[in-house]
């Protein structure tokens, strides 16, 4: 038996304070209730010629969960999107460069998400806006956006933080 490593394994998780399994639990519930809900609609549809059409509000909303989370543990892990092409040729120092240049900027971004993503939830409250298709409180959904966002800004900071210490990349 050989001891060699499978590239096609995912290199381990990075240490962090919050445990990635936070993240990837959540994303798991929200990818099977996701498959629940859409799973009840085809049956209803199917048994009953009768759709579940008002379903497809929660599945919109866990797919912003599930796309939220699974940035917020890809920015944590390293394994955000990266044009490699110019960075890999790099000297070691010049890539760690790059990358906390890029979380920077993703911690830019993400933080203009968290911030106008309050103000959108904010208002969404203070109106009393109804979701269109079951007459939910819409800022149920909305407030996903900048809790979620924070998270991504968090994990950024936290791999900017650990590439600084030479701990990580």
């Amino acid at each position: 038996m050989s001891a060699e490593l499978d590239p096609t394994d995912a290199p381990p998780d990075p240490p962090a304070r919050v445990p990635l399994a936070l993240e990837k639990a959540l994303i798991a519930a929200a990818m099977a209730a996701m498959a629940l809900i859409t799973f009840a609609n085809v049956a209803t549809r199917y048994l009953t010629d009768v759709s579940l059409a008002f379903t497809e509000e929660y599945s919109v909303a866990l797919m912003v969960v599930v796309a939220l989370l699974g940035t917020s543990l890809a920015t944590a892990a390293g394994r955000h999107v990266r044009i490699g092409t110019l960075v890999d040729g790099l000297a070691p120092p010049a890539r760690r460069g790059a990358e906390i240049a890029a979380l920077a900027l993703t911690v830019l971004c993400f933080g203009i998400l968290t911030g106008w993503g309050a103000l959108l939830a904010w208002d969404e409250y203070e109106y009393e806006v109804l979701s269109s298709g079951l007459g939910n409180p819409q800022w149920w959904y909305t407030a996903t956006l900048p809790a979620l966002s924070a998270a991504v800004v968090l994990r950024a900071l936290g791999r900017m933080v650990r590439l600084l210490r030479g701990a990580d990349g």
